[in-house]
């Protein structure tokens, strides 16, 4: 089966340290894997409304960049949350899209976790500060994919403030190029 791999970019700024350590792991990425990347400010999502306890509590199916957003996770078999490190977590675009996550799991017909189940979950970041700081967001996608019955392939991790900073961290550049790779 191809691989697909969904690289959704919740930076406020385009082409920071974040996107710049994805975009070279994705160079490793074999020949035929697909890639689609999506910058989450250029598909923004309303704040997201806890409907679970009204009438049924499913939610209606989604429109606009949610369901452009729904379509293109589902499609993938691999998701790649780019996010750089926001108080030590994910970004807020990424925190609402995962949130919207919890509206899809009660869309009527989409079966959005058992569609989930099996698929990867990776995640990217860089910091401004030092690597333990990024525990939380680690921990927020491991438990995101441990909900979802997904894989974890775990977080690139790499320290940088200023844009191409990134690409100073020796460590990062070379984990970059192994990333995604399957462990042997």
């Amino acid at each position: 089966m191809t691989r697909k791999f969904l690289f959704l970019l919740g930076s406020s700024r385009n082409g920071g340290n974040t996107e710049t350590l994805a975009r070279l792991a994705a160079e490793q990425l074999p020949a035929g894997a697909e890639q689609i990347w999506l910058r989450l400010s250029e598909l923004p999502l309303p704040e997201f409304e806890d409907l679970r306890h009204e009438g049924e509590g499913s939610y209606p199916v989604p429109t606009g960049h949610a369901a452009t957003l729904l379509d293109a996770t589902l499609e993938a078999t691999d998701l790649v949350i780019a996010s750089p490190l926001y108080w030590y977590s994910v970004s807020t675009s990424v925190k609402r899209y995962l949130d919207h996550w919890s509206g899809w799991l009660r869309v009527p017909g989409t079966d959005f976790r058992a569609r989930m189940a099996g698929r990867t979950l990776w995640g990217v970041t860089s910091y401004a500060s030092t690597a333990d700081k990024a525990e939380p967001l680690i921990g927020t996608l491991r438990n995101t994919a441990d909900f979802m019955g997904m894989h974890f392939g775990g977080v690139l991790l790499g320290n940088g403030t200023r844009p191409g900073q990134v690409e100073n961290d020796s460590d990062a550049t070379a984990r970059a190029k192994e990333f995604f790779m399957p462990p042997s």
